[in-house]
């Protein structure tokens, strides 16, 4: 920096332990510079993907087409709809989804028309469908150890997060099968009255 006259430095080192961490400006009140892992998932029927998992801010709208991709590689068909946040919703991805028949939820770009019509409803479902993946990640910090990472290489935090991923799906195959067990021991036994059972997820 003193021989360049330069007053900063790519890719500088901001932790000695994890040196590959690097400052993420993410604009929140509490923390407006986070660093680590920034992930991208997607939820289908309750289930998480890990789409994406870089130490580097990137911006997660250029990777939407690729992840519509693999979900038609998977599943033979593109997706109906993709509730996703507005910073996927630009042009290329707009355009992208609209050739393909999928729905790309949120507002219009740019100013709202005057004669637009507006479905309330539609956008009110979207918002509480969208949640979904808040509510992912706000579990698997919270029960699956993606809070609270303590590996220092980064192969190895790389792999942490993935196996947070893992254990997310996993507890969904429990919390249903134990649904499941629910329902047959309440067919074998109806004197189970409402007061006596409870299910926690």
């Amino acid at each position: 920096m003193y021989d360049n006259r330069v007053h900063s430095v790519p890719n500088r080192i901001v932790s000695l332990s994890q040196p590959y961490l690097r400052p993420i400006v993410r604009g929140k009140a509490k923390a407006p510079v986070e660093f680590g892992a920034k992930l991208d998932i997607s939820v289908t029927d309750g289930f998480v993907r890990l789409e994406k998992q870089s130490f580097d801010a990137y911006n997660e709208a250029f990777y939407l087409q690729e992840v519509i991709e693999r979900y038609k590689t998977r599943t033979g068909s593109f997706p109906q709809g993709v509730l996703a946040d507005k910073i996927y919703r630009n042009r290329d991805n707009l355009n992208y989804c609209r050739e393909r028949g999928i729905r790309l939820s949120g507002p219009a770009l740019g100013r709202p028309k005057k004669d637009a019509v507006i479905d309330k409803k539609q956008d009110y479902v979207d918002i509480c469908d969208r949640v979904e993946v808040e509510r992912k990640f706000s579990l698997a910090k919270r029960k699956c150890g993606m809070g609270l990472i303590m590996a220092r290489l980064q192969e190895t935090t790389e792999h942490v997060v993935a196996l947070s991923i893992l254990v997310l799906n996993l507890r969904k195959v429990l919390c249903t099968f134990l649904r499941w067990l629910l329902i047959f021991a309440l067919s074998w036994y109806p004197q189970m009255s409402e007061k006596n059972r409870a299910f926690v997820q």
